[in-house]
């Protein structure tokens, strides 16, 4: 892995002896993590003891003439644990708070997403390399990429969420996407610091979730969805016990009593797979008082929306580019769990079953919003869910309408005054 195929440029900028200084050192690095049998992925310390050592020795080495002196022996250290215990030249994206996203069209065209927005790096691999990460990153994730599995999510170490779709399935190059985990917001107080939503629909929301209330967050790719999702859960009784459902694990919530599950690949022999579906089945057998299913894609909507119409609360997260789209597609995706589910049963089980869409998106600013929540109130006309807009979006501002939430009871059963919630004006919306 030569540094001067690492950086656009870096042929011309960075003497060959510099790359083959790197090189040498990278090798006796590894030797001693195979001598001493340490995990590098999850043994990042032990390993940069070990480059600090090597680094040592060579320094000391240089005073004798032998060698040529370490210009900056920290930045040597560093790249050389990146290189054995990290993800080699995609290292400093990954350590990088400001970068949400990193993603692979081809080894010369390494993107990165940093408030929002994309930006083409300087960043150079090849091949190699680029197999060489990969192989790396699925290690540690106990999954795996061959021609019989071409597509793969998994979850780094740090709680990235990893996608690789193999060469072949891709033109050219295999197409590498990283999610970093960054989880800036805990609680709904959080998003209204970071101006998500204002203090009123905040305060709405977690009286919405105490009173046990069916949400469904809808929004584009990187909206806020898992976020939300997250924030939401938070607000969970703690004396409730959540059981969760997603395909890689991205909800991180603070609450006592709660399972999380995951999906899981079918093995060589091509068996052994769990999907989603298989997990919402599973998870009301776990006596859950609140169920929560990171993203529906699929069928898994159907024993989502049975469950939810049998009285248990839940949560779910849905790409839709607007509430009521976001109804819509709930009406759709039960439909691909076999030809006898029909529209004539769904719609109606949907309107019975959401009480609550909040739907998130990116403004030309890169920052993410609460663009409208509305209230389902279980009315059908023509095929069609009404719904009941509580606020909704004016520009920058997120406004409260007329709107009130259906079943107002549920909210007096848990001893919260819902008029009064939404009767309390907010400081200024976002």
């Amino acid at each position: 892995m030569a540094v001067d195929r690492i950086e656009r440029g870096s042929v011309r900028s960075r003497p060959d002896g510099d790359a083959d200084l790197v090189e040498r050192l990278d090798g006796r690095v590894r030797e001693q993590v195979r001598r001493e049998g340490v995990d590098p992925q999850r043994e990042a310390l032990l390993v940069r003891r070990i480059a600090e050592d090597v680094v040592r020795a060579h320094d000391e080495l240089s005073l004798t003439g032998a060698v040529a002196p370490v210009a900056d022996a920290d930045a040597l250290v560093g790249q050389l644990v990146a290189r054995v215990s990290g993800f080699g030249p995609l290292q400093p994206f990954l350590e990088d708070p400001e970068v949400e996203e990193v993603w692979i069209n081809s080894p010369e065209r390494v993107f990165i997403a940093r408030r929002g927005r994309h930006e083409l790096t300087n960043l150079r691999l090849d091949k190699e390399q680029v197999d060489e990460l990969v192989e790396r990153m699925l290690k540690s994730s106990g999954r795996r990429l061959d021609v019989s599995t071409p597509f793969v999510d998994a979850m780094l170490p740090e709680g990235h969420r990893l996608h690789v779709v193999l060469e072949g399935i891709t033109r050219g190059f295999t197409a590498v996407n990283i999610r970093k985990f960054l989880l800036r917001a805990h609680r709904l107080a959080d998003l209204v610091a970071l101006g998500s939503l204002t203090p009123q629909a905040a305060r709405f929301l977690e009286a919405s979730v105490r009173a046990g209330m069916n949400i469904l967050v809808a929004g584009g790719t990187q909206a806020g969805k898992t976020t939300m999702l997250n924030c939401l859960a938070a607000s969970v009784p703690g004396g409730e016990r959540v059981v969760s459902a997603e395909e890689v694990f991205e909800l991180r919530f603070s609450h006592p009593d709660w399972v999380a599950m995951q999906t899981r690949q079918a093995g060589l022999e091509q068996t052994g797979e769990i999907v989603l579906r298989d997990l919402v089945k599973e998870a009301l057998r776990m006596r859950p008082s609140r169920i929560i299913v990171g993203e529906v894609r699929a069928a898994e909507c159907l024993d989502l929306l049975l469950a939810l119409n049998s009285g248990l609360p839940g949560m779910c997260t849905l790409h839709a580019n607007s509430a009521r789209e976001a109804l819509v597609k709930m009406c759709t995706l039960p439909l691909l769990a076999g030809d006898n589910i029909s529209a004539r049963f769904v719609v109606p089980t949907v309107a019975a079953s959401v009480d609550l869409v909040v739907h998130l998106g990116v403004g030309a600013d890169g920052v993410r919003r609460v663009n409208e929540i509305v209230s389902v109130p279980g009315r059908v006309e023509a095929d069609v869910i009404e719904v009941e807009p509580i606020f909704v979006r004016h520009g920058a501002e997120l406004r409260r309408t007329g709107g009130v939430p259906a079943q107002v009871e549920r909210y007096e059963r848990v001893g919260i005054d819902v008029h009064q919630v939404l009767a309390v004006e907010s400081a200024g919306g976002r």
